[in-house]
């Protein structure tokens, strides 16, 4: 596509419609931290079961997935200044409904929408800097859009944490309203007109865009429900079957349209391949974390929602302090090493975390968080520089696409194994506990926060009435520090896997093009 500007934009006008645009993105990419805090507090307000509550962020995640590699061809269809108005727009309005929700089905379904529409505004921002910027600007504007990407998940879970604390969950959502329309207006008025072809609309490949979203959602919904109804159950084989027809479909129909939602050929170039795999891992870690902190605080410690996003901060500030460091060394140090340090920060980082006892809280996080945070930017720069280093300048578009989608769907895989760990396994580990207490256990006693309950010479004899008003509670919340210690320790030792492969990816140059950076965010 070619800039076509109105008689009054100006250099200014574009500068102040790219400044639109990154508001727009920083609220998208701020949505998914600053609910990850105060997911308890909405789950015991709209009475929605606890394994469901990763629903609020799964159903966001699989839009985003969705709506990655569709991108490209609704910019063509309408331009970048029409587009991002309309998704910018369309995810306000999503945020309202998000708030004006009562329920579960009415909030997931919103989500799914304001994830659609915020999954189209990163990969517009960083189409941007290469459509209204001269080539000697544009690491400026990559600069600054890559600072608020960085910067949204720092502050996301404190102020998530702040609203909900101080006003209610709904201001959540609410909170995207100015702004979004802001952005909107600012998009709307101050970006240069496109040229757009109506005939692109051919290039769209609705039945792959189905296959994508249907087989996903179907493969999260047997994950959550396969501890419950059992993993041979009827209902949960034809959900996997599911699953697995419309993935073997979409495979097929990519291999042979032209051009395909996804360029699977991308997957014979080994360096793409093992950066896809990174990604993948990657978005289990980032995204699981980011949902266990607030399982644990909120369930086991019970803290409200600002004392959960105060202790993750964390997190946040280690990313923020060691992203300079990243991107100092990215172009200057072999990609090879600087993941390998990432990934082995980061699954020690993880690793930390799965010994909690019940009595852990926010001291005992600051090392775990430290460490996950500092890696985080290295597992993200580097093996995109892997992944995408070695392509061809005119793959590179379509490989970022494929390479950012792998780690939303990372993600939503991800969070929904944690559910099963946890809520699959609490009530084994809850039959253990009341077991070893009846046995006379003193050391299980302690554990579930009542030392010198027992001595280790005798046991006790638990009625239901004293299992139900005194030791239930204890008992339940002892399993879930258990299962959310295994969830902990199951992500690390998916984590560590990538060292393993690591070994046999080929060197990358260290030039790269303006264009190859793209795929950095």
């Amino acid at each position: 596509m070619t800039a076509e500007p109105n008689p009054p934009t100006g250099r200014v006008a574009v500068a102040l419609g790219f400044g639109a645009m990154c508001l727009g993105m920083f609220m998208a990419i701020l949505d998914i931290q600053i609910v990850a805090t105060s997911l308890p507090t909405i789950q015991s307000h709209l009475r929605i079961e606890p394994d469901d509550a990763s629903w609020m962020q799964t159903a966001y995640l699989i839009a985003e997935i969705v709506a990655i590699p569709l991108t490209g061809p609704l910019e063509a269809v309408l331009g970048l200044r029409r587009l991002f108005a309309i998704a910018v727009l369309v995810f306000t309005l999503a945020s309202c409904g998000c708030a004006a929700s009562g329920g579960f089905a009415g909030l997931v379904s919103w989500r799914v929408l304001q994830g659609f529409s915020g999954g189209m505004l990163i990969p517009l921002v960083f189409a941007a800097v290469f459509i209204l910027f001269e080539p000697r600007r544009q690491s400026v504007a990559t600069t600054v859009a890559g600072v608020l990407a960085v910067l949204a998940p720092t502050v996301g879970p404190i102020a998530g944490g702040w609203m909900t604390s101080t006003f209610s969950w709904h201001w959540l959502f609410l909170v995207n309203v100015v702004p979004g329309l802001l952005a909107t207006l600012g998009g709307w008025l101050l970006l240069p007109r496109m040229a757009a072809s109506v005939r692109e609309w051919r290039e769209i490949d609705l039945a792959s865009v189905a296959m994508l979203g249907g087989g996903l959602a179907a493969l999260v919904i047997a994950l959550k429900e396969a501890p419950r109804l059992g993993w041979t159950s009827s209902s949960v084989i034809l959900e996997f079957s599911v699953a697995a027809a419309l993935g073997a479909s979409l495979l097929a129909r990519c291999r042979r349209t032209d051009p395909p939602l996804l360029d699977l050929s991308l997957f014979r170039q080994r360096n793409f391949a093992f950066g896809c795999v990174m990604s993948f891992v990657l978005g289990i870690a980032l995204f699981g974390s980011v949902y266990l902190m607030p399982v644990f605080l909120a369930y086991v410690r019970g803290h409200d929602a600002f004392a959960v996003g105060r202790i993750m901060l964390a997190t946040g500030l280690a990313q923020l302090l060691s992203a300079p460091v990243a991107v100092a060394l990215e172009p200057r140090v072999d990609a090879r090493l600087l993941t390998g340090f990432g990934f082995v920060l980061l699954t020690l980082g993880l690793w930390a975390s799965g010994g909690q006892s019940v009595s852990t809280d926010a001291a005992e996080m600051v090392v775990p968080q430290v460490l996950r945070g500092t890696a985080f930017m290295f597992c993200l720069l580097p093996p995109t520089r892997l992944a995408l280093g070695n392509l061809p300048e005119e793959r590179v578009a379509a490989a970022s696409g494929l390479f950012n989608l792998m780690r939303n769907l990372g993600g939503a895989i991800g969070l929904a194994l944690i559910d099963t760990v946890i809520y699959g396994g609490a009530p084994r580990h809850a039959e253990a506990i009341v077991r070893s207490l009846r046995a006379g256990d003193a050391a299980t006693a302690e554990a579930i926060g009542l030392p010198g309950l027992l001595s280790t010479d005798r046991s006790i004899v638990i009625g239901e009435r004293a299992m139900t008003s005194l030791l239930q509670p204890l008992v339940r919340r002892a399993a879930l520090t258990e299962t959310v210690n295994s969830s902990w320790l199951l992500v690390g030792a998916l984590t560590a896997t990538v060292l393993l492969i690591l070994p046999f990816a080929r060197p990358v140059a260290q030039e790269r093009s303006d264009r190859d950076r793209q795929g950095e965010r």
